[in-house]
């Protein structure tokens, strides 16, 4: 039998979204406001969704203890309260779009997850705007 379980998680971040190789212009003209060389913040929600077989012994697809501290280790320690562009090594060269952002939590947290769970990332960066990892 498989299942699927969700952890829900929620860190602050500044950042902006910039690309180095285009000028002034063209990114105030792709991204608006979210170009402000000053920086903007978020205050993301995420869910972190795991699916697997459950355990015939413990009765769990994963221990959520052990899921919530991966996040707390992996995610939020190194985004809460950070400026995504200056204080992370993830995006000094990768743009922190949402869905950069999404990918790169997926990685961080998939290299640390047993391979025959399936994971899976949604991260609101506001109430309407979300974006979910791998599609």
């Amino acid at each position: 039998m498989r299942a699927s379980v969700f952890r829900k998680a929620h860190f602050n971040a500044a950042h902006r979204l910039h690309n180095p190789n285009w000028d002034d212009e063209t990114n105030q003209r792709v991204f608006g406001k979210c170009n402000n060389p000053n920086f903007h913040g978020h205050n993301y929600n995420l869910t972190v969704k795991v699916t697997g077989a459950i355990d015939p012994e413990t009765g769990y697809v994963v221990d959520m203890k052990i899921l919530n501290d991966l996040i707390e280790a992996h995610v939020l320690q190194k985004f809460d309260h950070k400026n995504l562009n200056l204080d992370t090594t993830e995006f000094k060269s990768l743009n922190p779009t949402a869905e950069n952002i999404a990918a790169v939590i997926w990685q961080l947290l998939r290299a640390e997850l047993d391979e025959s769970l399936d994971l899976s990332v949604r991260l609101y960066e506001t109430e309407r705007n979300f974006v979910e990892f791998p599609a």
